[in-house]
This record gives C-alpha cells, sequence and structure tokens, in this order.
C-alpha cells in the first residue's frame, strides 16, 4: 500500500482538525482511499517545530495545551523554524495552512516556494499564493516534479475548482457569479431581521464566522481574491487584483436590506466574472439585490455557493459549506487525494 508522509506547516484549526482526521480515521481511511498517511513534521507559532522521521504521536500533540512546547521533546524546538523544517523534512507533501496576509501572501508564498524547489509537493488552504503566485509556483511545481494543489482556496471543502475543471469538461462557461464569503452572506442575512451592519457583524464574531477584524469581509478583499483564482483557474485568463473591482456591504443599510426583503428581493455579496464572445474576462465584487428567481438568492447563513453559466447545461448551480476547520480539513485532505492520483499515474506510466 501506498504511504505519505506530511508536515503540517501551521497547527491552527485546520491543521490541528487534518491531524485528529488521520489520528481518528487513519486506518478507515487506509481503507478507502489506498494509502496510509503519517505526519513527521508540525511547526507552530506557540509550540515551536518538531520533527520525528519515523511519525509524530498525534495523540500527544493534540492533547497540548497552554504553554506547552516541542522543545522537549525528541526533534522537537522552541521555535517554528518553517523555512528549515519545509527544506529538511522527510515528508514528501508540505501542508501549508498559516495565517497569512492577503495583500502579499506571505509568508505563505514562501512557504510554498520553498517546498516546491525542495521537490515536496504542496496542499495549502491559503488564497494569497494562488490568487497573487499561482503562475510561479504551478511553474515551480513542473519543474521540479511536485504538484501544487489549493481546492480549500476558494470554498473551504466544497470541491468547487475540481467541479468545474473535471464535472464540467467540455462546457464553455461565460459566466461564474458566486457567493464566496459565508461571513458577509451571514451579515446580510442578519440585516434583514432588523439588526444593523455592527450589530450583524458583532454577532458572526460571536458565533466564530468573523475575524477580530472583519475588514477582509465586509469589504470584499477577501472574494476579490477568489475571484482571481477562479477566473486564472478557470477560464485561463491572467487577471490580478488590480483587474478585479471591489465595492463591500459597509455601505449597505439595514433599511436597504429590509426594503429589499418586502419586494421579494435578497443582497448578496457577489463575485462576477464574466467572458465574452472575444474570450475578454472581467471581473468585480459588488453587492446586489436579487431576485427570488436567481440561483443564488436563496443561499443562507454563512453558506458559499457559486453559478455557472454554460453553453449546453444552462446554468449550473452549486452550494456547500465556505467555512469550518473540520470542511477545510477536507480540502486538504482532497488535494492529497489528488497528488497520490497524479504519483499513481506516473507510475503507471513509466
Amino acid at each position: 500500500m501506498t504511504h505519505h508522509d506530511l508536515a503540517l506547516i501551521g497547527f491552527g484549526g485546520v491543521n490541528r482538525a487534518l491531524a485528529e482526521i488521520i489520528h481518528d480515521r487513519g486506518s478507515d481511511l487506509a481503507d478507502d482511499l489506498g494509502f496510509t498517511l503519517r505526519v513527521v513534521a508540525i511547526t507552530d507559532l506557540r509550540f515551536g517545530s518538531l520533527m520525528q522521521e519515523d511519525g509524530i504521536d498525534l495523540g500527544a500533540v493534540l492533547a497540548m495545551t497552554g504553554d506547552a512546547s516541542f522543545a522537549g521533546m525528541p526533534g522537537g524546538d522552541v521555535d517554528p523554524r518553517n523555512d528549515h523544517v519545509i527544506r529538511t523534512t522527510t515528508a514528501g507533501i508540505i501542508v501549508e495552512a498559516t495565517y497569512t496576509n492577503p495583500i502579499d501572501g506571505e509568508p505563505a508564498i514562501s512557504h510554498v516556494r520553498a517546498a516546491l524547489e525542495s521537490g515536496k509537493s504542496v496542499t495549502t488552504t491559503n488564497k494569497g499564493p494562488v490568487a497573487l503566485a499561482s503562475a510561479e509556483l504551478n511553474r515551480l511545481a513542473e519543474q521540479h516534479g511536485a504538484r501544487f494543489e489549493y481546492e480549500g482556496s476558494v470554498m473551504s471543502g466544497t470541491p468547487v475548482l475540481r467541479l468545474a475543471q473535471q464535472t464540467l469538461k467540455g462546457l464553455r462557461i461565460s459566466r461564474i457569479q458566486g457567493i464566496l464569503n459565508g461571513t458577509s452572506n451571514f451579515v446580510l442575512g442578519q440585516m434583514e431581521s432588523g439588526k444593523s451592519l455592527g450589530d450583524a457583524v458583532a454577532e458572526a464574531q460571536a458565533l466564530g464566522y468573523a475575524e477580530a477584524d472583519p475588514t477582509a469581509d465586509i469589504e470584499g478583499s477577501d472574494v476579490q481574491l477568489k475571484v482571481v483564482i477562479l477566473a486564472n483557474e478557470l477560464l485561463g485568463a491572467e487577471i490580478t487584483t488590480a483587474d478585479v473591482s471591489r465595492v463591500g456591504i459597509s455601505g449597505i443599510t439595514a433599511s436597504d436590506v429590509i426594503a429589499a426583503a418586502a419586494a421579494g428581493e435578497h443582497w448578496k455579496l457577489l463575485g462576477t466574472i464574466t467572458r465574452d464572445e472575444s474570450g475578454a474576462v472581467t471581473a468585480s465584487v459588488q453587492p446586489l439585490s436579487l431576485a427570488a428567481d436567481h440561483p443564488l438568492a436563496g443561499i443562507s447563513g454563512a453558506t458559499n455557493a457559486i453559478a455557472f453559466t454554460t453553453d449546453l447545461l444552462g446554468t449550473v448551480t452549486m452550494s456547500g459549506p465556505g467555512a469550518g476547520r473540520l470542511e477545510t480539513a477536507y480540502a486538504l485532505l482532497s488535494d492529497i487525494i489528488a497528488i497520490d492520483a497524479q504519483q499513481a499515474s506516473l507510475v503507471g506510466a513509466a
């Protein structure tokens, strides 16, 4: 049976959830997927770094709390040492899930670059490396015989990229429109009941949907990055965030939302990508009031959804969770499955 060693770069909610899945369901996963998984390295801002070639005791690591440190363990260090771990670990797959600045994509871009230069495949949930540097990073992956996978960068565990690239292959997609930020969708939904923007955001924060600083969600920059990814990956565009006009929801009032609801419409923050007959691609992020018969009008709460306008099937709509630690961890697992399938196909071809 095939075996894959992993290095978890960042040990926050998402990579911790992946570790839990491997720890709790490892044998079942092996039966289902045809390969086994073992974590041989972890880095974390709190705990430091840990490298153990024979496999880390995930139960012990998952039980660590508070001021605990990897420093007292064999192969442990008080400092994260991300670059050193990425370049020297025996893991063949780097799982990158650090907190990253959406403006410059760091430190995730540097982490992915270091892994690919070392011939290691990468899965990441970070939007920055994909939106800002995917062309360079995919070239690096090809040059070094590695894979760069990022299904979770758009709709968390909902496999929108693979759906379009594989299941919708052969269709001409003329428009992609989506609710790509669960926080803003939840906030607009709460405003329909009369809550102010501020109160709705506070509730989203209390429920864990919104960060302490919700600017990226409310002002649309999170969606802007996802629009770049969708346009470039699915429509072959070569756009940047500067090419995507952006308006957030901070200018929408509760009265606006209530009035629309009374008329049978619903405000949504939408990312929209259009390809005309000449092949030119335009993209935007803006709040729109949608009629009840729009395929995205009924999407409520923190759910994400995306509608593909195609030549042969008309509009194909997909919805699912756009956030959540377990859901996003599944995206990482789906990338690992894709990496395994690619490696298996290369072995078969040889």
